[in-house]
């Protein structure tokens, strides 16, 4: 059972996303569950649209409709026009024959106003879900959204940084093609606006016409040639040396917690640390760091298991330094659970990264010493970690 902070009661909303099991889809859904008590997600697969009475059933079932899914490439452009207005037009027949007004978010692009087919097809779809919302008294808000990046995009297809950080973990060679400016915003920053803008359904009458359009800033803006400057370090330093990169500058933190997602953790983990040894012990770097953070330790007593729990932003580690014990993660979302045996006598560590549920168990005889590592650089009042089995 996932846990959630306490917040004021309100009216409980289903919301539905169309592209849910896309890259903004799947974040924004996992999200929203999060918090049961104020919103119910209604499940949406991309085949309800080769069925008008599928997408009919479900748009009858939604208070909020979050419109994501698009096609953003292709190799004949006119399909990517093609294919995005048709999605538009399939949802508006669905809400137009089922009678239903529901708020709808829309997520458009800065490439609104670029002579291409996929921002020209953003735009002509913004307006007409505009046009019925004004025909209707409906609500309908447009997203003008700058370039996405973020855990779990896809490589070749979302952004420069989903490829570049696939590319540098899976022993590929990144191409910079054209060293643009590109102005960017994480992936969870636009989940929160997505929020804000849901909860403010339950302050309008059903009856009542919204029509607005929300620009949302970027974040960060730099040339495609310093991103991959700041992947290439974190290949050089994490990858291949363990250590924790400076994460003291909120950019650098979200490239390090989306890079961190594209390793492949089943052939990664664990990573070994080096033992010294003399004639008066053993000494072992677990953590070394370039920024700060939070170091810890504890014991956990044989059988015994810690954790199941996930963290929507903050990267943790575990070095095991004594004892035996059995680390396990799982993603939000799915079932695959990876599975890695430590024992302290050829001490190693586990990264988690955001979004994974995760848990420690002594598998041992004897009581376990763990050193835990855990990024703070954030606002301690703002809740980050939410309990959920492996």
């Amino acid at each position: 059972m996932t846990s959630h902070p306490s917040s004021p009661t309100v009216s409980r909303l289903r919301i539905g996303i169309t592209g849910q099991a896309g890259f903004m889809g799947s974040h924004l859904f996992n999200w929203l569950n999060l918090f049961p008590e104020k919103f119910e997600t209604r499940p949406f697969a991309d085949e309800f649209f080769n069925s008008a009475e599928t997408l009919r059933n479900w748009v009858s079932g939604c208070d909020v409709i979050v419109h994501l899914a698009a096609l953003n490439r292709h190799n004949d452009p006119e399909v990517i026009y093609q294919t995005n207005i048709r999605l538009v037009t399939q949802l508006i027949d669905a809400l137009e024959n089922t009678h239903k007004r529901p708020h709808v978010l829309f997520a458009s692009s800065t490439q609104e106003e670029r002579d291409n087919h996929y921002g020209r097809s953003k735009k002509k779809g913004r307006e007409l879900l505009e046009a019925w919302a004004a025909e209707n008294s409906a609500q309908v808000t447009g997203f003008i959204i700058p370039n996405v990046y973020g855990p779990f995009g896809n490589p070749y297809y979302n952004s420069v940084v989903a490829t570049f950080c696939h590319q540098l973990t899976h022993n590929e060679q990144p191409r910079i093609d054209v060293d643009g400016e590109l102005k960017l915003i994480y992936v969870s920053e636009v989940v929160q606006q997505f929020v804000k803008q849901i909860e403010e359904t339950n302050r309008h009458r059903k009856s009542e016409l919204v029509i607005e359009t929300i620009q949302l800033q970027h974040t960060a803006q730099a040339k495609v040639s310093v991103i991959l400057n700041i992947l290439e370090s974190y290949k050089a330093n994490y990858f291949e040396k363990g250590e924790i990169p400076a994460l003291d500058d909120p950019f650098k933190r979200n490239l390090f917690s989306t890079f961190l997602c594209y390793i492949d953790h089943k052939n990664f983990f664990p990573f070994k640390l080096k033992l010294n040894t003399d004639q008066r012990g053993s000494f072992v770097e677990t953590v070394k760091l370039n920024s700060g953070g939070q170091v810890s330790f504890s014991t956990t007593l044989p059988g015994i298991t810690r954790g199941n729990h996930f963290h929507t932003r903050k990267a943790e580690r575990f070095a095991v330094i004594k004892g035996k014990a059995l680390i396990e993660f799982r993603r939000i979302g799915t079932g695959e659970i990876l599975s890695f045996e430590l024992d302290g006598d050829h001490p190693s560590f586990v990264d988690m990264p955001v979004w994974y549920t995760h848990n420690i168990r002594n598998t041992g005889e004897e009581e376990l010493y763990t050193i835990f590592w855990i990024n703070e650089h954030f606002d301690v009042s703002d809740p980050d970690t939410y309990f959920e089995k492996v």
